[in-house]
C-alpha cells in the first residue's frame, strides 16, 4: 500500500528515494548561495526559521544568530546541526513559537508541496505572526509558468504557484513586497547535470542568464 504523501512515512519515503542521491550536492550549491547571495538579505545577527528545512542544506549553512527548522518529515532532524531547534508539525497549524520572534521565514520548494491554497495561505499568516515587525519572509519554488507540465513530475506537487500569485497573497495579508525574480535558479537539482561551484558562483553574478536557465521564483516580503 502506497503511503499518502502528506503522511509521515510518506514523506520520508518520497525524499529518501528522491534525495539522497543528491546530497553533497545541493548541500555545495546551497553553500554557495548563502555566503554569495542571501547575506545581502539577511542579518548575520537573525533568528531564523527554514520553513520545509528538508535535508537542511540552506539552515545549516547560513550565517545567523539563532536558527530553526520546520518539516513533517521526521528524518529531516537527522540532517540538521548542532544547535538548530526542530519543529516537526504541520506548518498550517499554529507554530510552537511565540509572536514575533523571527526576523527572518526562508522556504524553498516547500509552498508547491502543501495540499491546497488554503493551506499556503494559512501557513503565510503563521509566518506574520512570528516576525517581528521588518522581519522578511523568503521564498523560493518552481514558478508554474516556466515550468509547464514539468511541475507535476513530482508526485507531491499539489498547489501551482507563481510569482504573481504569491505577491498577490502576501499583500493580501499585509506584507509589502521587497524583490520579485520571476526567473532565478533553474527548475531542479534531481536528475540533472551538477555543474562545478564555479560555475554555479558565476551565473549568481548575471541575472541575464537567469533569463535563459531560471524558472523558480524568487519573492522577498517584509512584515509591516
Amino acid at each position: 500500500m502506497i503511503p499518502e504523501p502528506q503522511s509521515q512515512n510518506g514523506l520520508a519515503e518520497i525524499y529518501s528515494r528522491r534525495f539522497d542521491a543528491h546530497v553533497a550536492y545541493r548541500n555545495a550549491v546551497w553553500k554557495v548561495l548563502t555566503r554569495k547571495f542571501f547575506p545581502r538579505y539577511i542579518d548575520p545577527r537573525a533568528t531564523i526559521l527554514d520553513l520545509g528545512c528538508g535535508y537542511g542544506e540552506f539552515i545549516n549553512n547560513i550565517q545567523c544568530a539563532k536558527k530553526y527548522g520546520m518539516d513533517l518529515n521526521p528524518n529531516a532532524q537527522n540532517y540538521l546541526g548542532p544547535g538548530i531547534d526542530f519543529l516537526k508539525q504541520d506548518c498550517s497549524q499554529r507554530w510552537e513559537l511565540p509572536d514575533e520572534c523571527l526576523d527572518v521565514v526562508m522556504t524553498s520548494n516547500f509552498l508547491e508541496h502543501l495540499p491546497s491554497r488554503q493551506s499556503v495561505a494559512d501557513t503565510l499568516l503563521q509566518a506574520k505572526r512570528c516576525l517581528r515587525s521588518g522581519g522578511r519572509f523568503i521564498a523560493m519554488g518552481p514558478n508554474g509558468r516556466y515550468v509547464g507540465g514539468a511541475y507535476w513530475d513530482f508526485w507531491d506537487h499539489h498547489t501551482a504557484i507563481t510569482e504573481r500569485s504569491l505577491v498577490e497573497v502576501l499583500e493580501i495579508q499585509g506584507f509589502r513586497v521587497e524583490v520579485v525574480v520571476d526567473r532565478f535558479l533553474p527548475y531542479t537539482m534531481v536528475n540533472t547535470r551538477a555543474y562545478p561551484m564555479f560555475l554555479v558562483a558565476l551565473y549568481l553574478k548575471f541575472p541575464l542568464a537567469w533569463k535563459v536557465m531560471g524558472k523558480q521564483f524568487l519573492v522577498i516580503a517584509k512584515k509591516i
